[in-house]
């Protein structure tokens, strides 16, 4: 299966005998999968359609949306008179013109426009009409977001696996290194000692004793099996592919929980700035992971 960036554009025009439809969709970083649509209220109630149709192909991200439905043929409209409340007006416009003994001479048109005694009322929609052309412009517009997502997140995935494997190689010497550790520290105790106490035969009893319980405190054999295991881990799961988004986030923070308690445990130069070097790696794959869905 292939990896997903969340960034992406994807934008269709679908039109028919009825309908013109145009969708822009556009995908950013989000922890969850958020949707957000832009419909004229008159199709509002096909959104949850669209929201289902969405989350077939998207399982996390931001995702903005914006539909633009116009009618390629103009709709019918008809008049409706309330012929009840015209007369009504009339009634009381008579009355009133007698009452202050005024002309009442109206025609009417006078009576025609008076508030609410006509209505222009638009043929009913048939929604599922509607519905056919905006799910073929959901269609092609989500087609080509995922077409870039998928790029771009074939680029995350070489990216990482290249700072992965660097990371590896760093973990290979940070090893090396170690298993030197004890014997660097028994030479730099032997001749401090002798330093401080020159006129003092040693206890080698009492000096092999301080460098073994050096070489457990400084031990980080299980640090590093546990630290391959996750660079081995993450390798796999850039090969299967998918959501690997917060998968690999976790994965990623076992290795900084390894790496910290090696860097804390190592009494060596050498090591200190290899663990720098894995941290630095580290940071930038999670920036890459932080994109990916």
């Amino acid at each position: 299966m292939t990896i997903r960036s969340m960034t992406g554009f994807g934008r269709a025009d679908v039109s028919d005998d009825f309908y013109r439809v145009t969708c822009e969709v556009k995908g950013v970083n989000h922890r969850f999968f958020d949707l957000h649509i832009r419909l004229s209220r008159r199709y509002a109630g096909l959104e949850d359609r669209i929201r289902e149709q969405v989350k077939r192909h998207v399982i996390r991200g931001r995702i903005e949306m914006s539909l633009n439905v116009e009618r390629v043929q103009e709709a019918e409209r008809s008049l409706k008179v309330d012929k009840g409340l015209a007369m009504a007006y009339h009634k009381s416009l008579i009355e009133l013109a007698e009452y202050l003994g005024i002309s009442s001479d109206f025609s009417v048109i006078d009576v025609f426009k008076l508030p609410e005694v006509f209505n222009l009322e638009d043929e009913t929609e048939d929604m599922d009409a509607v519905w056919r052309t905006i799910t073929r412009a959901v269609d092609e517009a989500l087609l080509l977001l995922l077409g870039m997502r998928e790029r771009e997140g074939e680029n995350l995935r070489q990216d990482i696996l290249s700072r992965n494997q660097k990371i590896k190689t760093m973990v290979d010497k940070i090893e090396e290194q170690a298993a030197v550790i004890p014997k660097e520290y028994a030479d730099r105790l032997r001749i401090r000692v002798q330093e401080l106490l020159p006129d003092m035969r040693l206890d080698e009893n009492r000096i092999y004793q301080e460098i073994a319980l050096f070489a457990d405190r400084v031990n980080i054999t299980e640090e590093i099996v546990r630290l391959r295991s996750h660079i081995e881990q993450l390798t796999g799961l850039l090969a299967a592919g998918g959501a690997v988004g917060r998968t690999g986030d976790f994965l990623l923070q076992e290795m900084f929980r390894e790496i910290n308690t090696i860097g804390s445990k190592a009494n060596n130069l050498l090591v200190s700035q290899l663990v720098v070097g894995v941290k630095a790696e580290l940071e930038k794959m999670r920036e890459q992971f932080q994109n990916i869905e």
